[in-house]
């Protein structure tokens, strides 16, 4: 069964998070560096089953885009012509790594710990796509 991609998209680096095959739950890949990011994408696909890639949508509190956004776009823009079979949906991520912090002090992870970014990065990556399956789930109910 195919699996569903999540990014968190950086300037700098990226966390990206991946469905099992049921699409029960969301686990973390390893961070990847923005420039690095469709390759890797690029070569995940052609070695495992995807159906689809969200992509965090960064909005301000009123929900308009956030400034992060504009770096978004293009990479956008290169996933589409790498990709163009591949559905790409947007997802709101905003407060996802302040609840990824807090996630991380509330498992226990340890002071030094938190304090690498690219952990951060992936638990945020795992919180969109953690959400966005929920959001499936009461859609399919109703």
């Amino acid at each position: 069964m195919p699996r569903v991609l999540a990014i968190d998209y950086g300037r700098k680096r990226c966390g990206v998070a991946v469905t099992d095959t049921l699409k029960i739950c969301a686990n973390p890949l390893p961070t990847q560096r923005a420039c690095d990011l469709l390759d890797f994408i690029a070569d995940y696909c052609s070695r495992e089953s995807v159906e689809r890639i969200i992509v965090g949508l960064p909005l301000t509190l009123k929900g308009d885009p956030s400034e992060s956004s504009r770096y978004i776009e293009p990479f956008l823009k290169q996933l589409k012509k790498r990709l163009p079979e591949m559905p790409v949906d947007r997802y709101d991520e905003r407060f996802t790594s302040a609840i990824a912090h807090q996630a991380m002090i509330d498992g226990g992870v340890r002071k030094s710990e938190r304090r690498r970014k690219e952990l951060t990065d992936q638990t945020a990556a795992v919180i969109i796509l953690t959400d966005w399956l929920q959001s499936r789930q009461n859609i399919e109910v109703i």
